[in-house]
This record gives structure tokens, sequence and C-alpha cells, in this order.
């Protein structure tokens, strides 16, 4: 069994202004990596014996945050990526909703669908359990997929995931099961 701690980036300023990133390639702000440290700091006492990030930098600076004082490698994945919202990427929720009045009913954005992003995150973190089978190690992702992971541990509906949140979750011949 692999147990798998699943955290959601620290702060941009895109969070602050409410923009949707997506793909989009932003880095922390100075509250998120403060955020990534206090996650270091609170994760200091478990064992963990690999970290893999998204490949944006947002995951990618908040791994490392926690990475480096442990001497480990930050091991980066597209797949752990936030889901890509197209044309919509860049944009507040306001202006979604002044442009595209749909979305307030509807899938949000032009780009990736909810049910692709949702497969690629669960097929990564299968393969992170193949690679790992009785380790623990630490995902720095995104709102969407740890959305996405939630769901699938029959915890569904959670709107919002704060930045630095983390899932423990662990994986067992495949199947997904919620820790905490």
């Amino acid at each position: 069994m692999t147990r798998i701690l699943l955290a959601r980036h620290g702060e941009t300023d895109w969070n602050l202004n409410r923009r949707v990133q997506g793909h989009s390639d932003t880095p922390l702000n100075d509250t998120g990596r403060a955020q990534a440290r206090a996650l270091g700091a609170e994760l200091a006492d478990e064992a963990i014996d690999a970290i893999y990030s998204s490949d944006l930098v947002r995951a990618q600076e908040t791994a490392r945050l926690i990475a480096d004082p442990r001497g480990l490698d930050v091991i980066a994945l597209s797949d752990l990526r936030e889901r890509h919202f197209g044309t919509w990427e860049g944009l507040t929720d306001e202006e979604i909703f002044a442009r595209f009045p749909e979305a307030r009913d509807g899938p949000w954005g032009d780009g990736e669908t909810k049910e692709t992003m949702v497969a690629r995150v669960l097929d990564a973190l299968r393969r992170i359990a193949e690679t790992h089978p009785e380790d623990r190690v630490l995902v720095v992702s995104h709102g969407g997929p740890l959305r996405a992971v939630l769901a699938e541990c029959g915890i569904d509906g959670v709107a919002r995931i704060e930045n630095c949140h983390v899932v423990r979750v662990e994986l067992q011949n495949g199947v997904l099961r919620g820790v905490d």
C-alpha cells in the first residue's frame, strides 16, 4: 500500500485576485512561500520517501520548499496539473460570468473537460503508487485534482481547498481510499 499526502500549492497573486489559473504558469507570492515553509514544518515529523509535483511553477516551488530541507528531489509530472480552462484562463469569476453567462449553470472553460483531468490525475497517482508500492509520497498539485481525488474517495461537493491543505489517501491494487 502506498500512502499519498496530496497537497495544494501555496498562494499566488492570481489566487488573491480570483483569476482562473489552470495551466497558466504563475509563481507563488510571498504568502505562498510562507505557506509552503509552514507545510514543510507541519510535515517535519512525517516520513516522506519521495516528492512529486505538477510541472507548473507554483506546485514545483511549493514542493521544493518542502523537499530541499529533507534532501529530496522533486519529480515533476505534467499529469498532476490543474485542469486546462482554455481561453478562460486569466479571467476572474466576474469576467467569466459577464462574457459567458452560461458558466453559472454549465461546464467551465473551452479547454480540457473535467473528466479528462480526473482520468489523467488518477492515472498519475496509480503510476506513482506502482513506483512506490510501500512508501509514503508527497504529491503537490492543485485544487481541481485534490477535489477529484476526494470525489474518487466518496467525498464529493467540496467547493474550495485552501492553499497548502493536505489530503491523505492510500492506494492499493489501483484502489484509492481516503485516510482522513
